[in-house]
């Protein structure tokens, strides 16, 4: 059976703060701890109102400093954002104060709009030297060589894993040519899933790293008590995808009766696309989607997104896909 992780993007409830937000996701995190998930992943995005997690590192330093065992990283950075030595030193650090803890996987996407970008202050063209960039940012991570006269401190020898993430083609052959464990963002762009996950295992290069392919996926699972209540509960997340559609930049709002008094026929389409991957239900209707999703994709790794408003509940998800997966 798979592997169980999770990818927080600290959001903010309607009605809650941003400290909320974030002293939320440590929650949440405590408990995944407890009940058996393998890794806790914060996701870099910029100028998005319902998100807490653009200063990527300090939410992970937030996060570990709240757990003991659970690891803990980037899902992603978005390198072309960042300059690879700042990106080693940042990450160096947190290996230094949770050794054996820390994951750093990395996207091509800046992670925001345009304009939002040039706020960053970086060269949209940065993206073209994505494979260049993983590659200077692993030699910083690594051991240092004779001779060399910049060292990333913390951050040399500390040999933090990399991983790549992505929703195409591109990101799956990077990822097999480097030898590097494979995450694809199906929780809300699957429509090259299948390709991509064909694409990282044919081409895969044995590395120092890992000798063998590892692909994690992305997928929405909503588990509660009863199927009702289920999709009750992902109204919430439901409703973001919508006023994303519209570009309405709202906060997580709390659940409706009916969904489709909210969003439009296109809205409704569209946001159906982009949640493609997704399982909505009791724990027989959870653990039948599991069993159905890695039969078609032989994933090693499920990486769970359960949004929802109420924190108690997105926690028992938690618990009860724990339950179905691992008994």
């Amino acid at each position: 059976m798979a592997e169980l992780s999770i990818l927080e993007l600290g959001r903010v409830r309607e009605g809650f703060t941003r400290a909320d937000a974030l002293n939320d996701a440590r929650r949440v995190a405590r408990h995944a701890e407890q009940f058996g998930y393998k890794r806790f992943w914060v996701a870099e995005h910029h100028n998005m109102k319902a998100v807490t997690t653009a200063a990527t590192s300090l939410v992970i330093s937030h996060i570990a400093a709240g757990t003991t065992s659970i690891r803990v990283g980037a899902g992603g950075i978005m390198l072309p954002n960042h300059a690879p030595y700042i990106i080693a030193e940042q990450f160096g650090t947190l290996e230094a104060l949770y050794p054996g803890r820390i994951d750093l996987g990395l996207g091509r996407a800046p992670g925001t709009d345009q304009m939002t970008l040039r706020a960053l202050r970086r060269d949209p063209a940065s993206a073209d030297r994505f494979p260049q960039d993983v590659l200077e940012l692993q030699a910083w991570l690594g051991p240092v060589e004779e001779g060399q006269r910049i060292e990333a401190v913390p951050g040399s020898n500390s040999n933090v894993p990399l991983w790549i993430l992505g929703s195409s083609l591109f990101g799956a052959q990077v990822a097999a040519a480097y030898g590097l464990p494979y995450g694809f963002a199906s929780h809300f762009a699957p429509q090259a899933l299948d390709d991509a996950l064909a694409t990282y295992r044919a081409n895969f290069q044995p590395s120092a790293q890992l000798d063998k392919p590892h692909a994690l996926i992305g997928v929405n699972i909503i588990a509660a008590e009863t199927t009702e209540e289920a999709k009750y509960l992902a109204t919430s997340q439901q409703m973001s995808f919508a006023n994303l559609v519209r570009g309405d930049r709202k906060l997580t709002q709390p659940p409706i009766e009916d969904i489709d008094t909210y969003w439009t026929e296109d809205e409704k389409i569209r946001a159906a696309q982009m949640l493609a991957v997704s399982i909505i239900g009791d724990r027989d209707k959870v653990k039948e989607g599991i069993d159905r999703l890695l039969a078609r994709t032989r994933a090693d790794e499920l990486m769970i997104v359960s949004d929802m408003y109420d924190v108690d509940k997105r926690i028992r998800s938690f618990e009860i896909i724990s339950e179905v997966v691992n008994g």
